[in-house]
């Protein structure tokens, strides 16, 4: 019983998740959602108090993304440099693929101020970049002669515009296309030239068995890949 409730959750999540990124967290309805999840409205309300309840839980499955995919980096060594690159390349692979992602960014945008914790996702996206970032300058694989915030700065610019560029770059693979021009132009900026021979620019898949591939974040992992609900979603638990 208690597998089945976390499947149901996890559809919530998911339809809610399509519906805050289609429509935006305003104009998403709890409506909208249960039909989406092939469900009432009351066993939504089942797993979900209200609308904010769905988006934190939303929110929360995207962060998961991100702490499974740096988890798995740290486990394999990754340099921060390099962590970097593949960390981008992995927010560019889950905005194009993963609602979950996509909606727990645009929740932030729409409610950031007006609902405490809405900037979750973004907060912790930009701290595993300074993070990273320092971790390099401690390295000494960045320039010596780089101003205290530049790299900083950047590459949380970076991250605002993988964002926009995902809803507006068409066909699989070409925003990770994007990602690595990127690269290939800001790694001479950013790191001594007897280093850049280092690292890799190009998208994760293809890729060397040490660089790992982005999750889906848990809701959208769970989900059956060829469409309709499951038997037990249309339940109450």
């Amino acid at each position: 019983m208690q597998a089945r409730s976390e499947r149901t959750r996890r559809r919530l999540v998911c339809a809610g998740a399509r519906m805050f990124d289609q429509n935006g967290y305003a104009s998403a309805s709890l409506e909208q959602i249960a039909e989406a999840a092939g469900m009432t409205k009351g066993a939504l309300y089942f797993h979900f108090a209200s609308k904010e309840r769905l988006a934190d839980a939303v929110q929360e499955h995207a962060q998961a993304a991100l702490a499974d995919f740096r988890q798995r980096q740290r486990a394999a060594g990754v340099p921060p440099v390099q962590a970097l690159i593949d960390l981008s390349h992995a927010l560019a692979k889950m905005l194009q693929g993963d609602p979950v992602v996509r909606a727990g960014f645009r929740i932030g945008d729409e409610c950031t101020g007006r609902r405490p914790g809405a900037a979750g996702l973004r907060q912790a996206w930009t701290a595993e970049v300074l993070r990273l970032v320092a971790g390099a300058r401690k390295a000494g694989d960045l320039h010596e002669h780089l101003a205290a915030d530049g790299p900083e700065t950047l590459l949380c610019a970076v991250v605002r515009g993988l964002e926009s560029l995902s809803g507006a770059a068409p066909g699989p693979g070409r925003l990770e296309d994007r990602v690595a021009a990127l690269w290939a132009f800001l790694l001479p900026a950013l790191v001594p030239a007897p280093h850049t021979a280092r690292y890799d620019v190009r998208p994760l898949s293809p890729r060397p068995e040490s660089r790992p591939l982005p999750p889906l974040s848990p809701a959208a992992a769970a989900l059956p890949r060829s469409g309709g609900p499951p038997a037990e979603a249309a339940g109450g638990s």
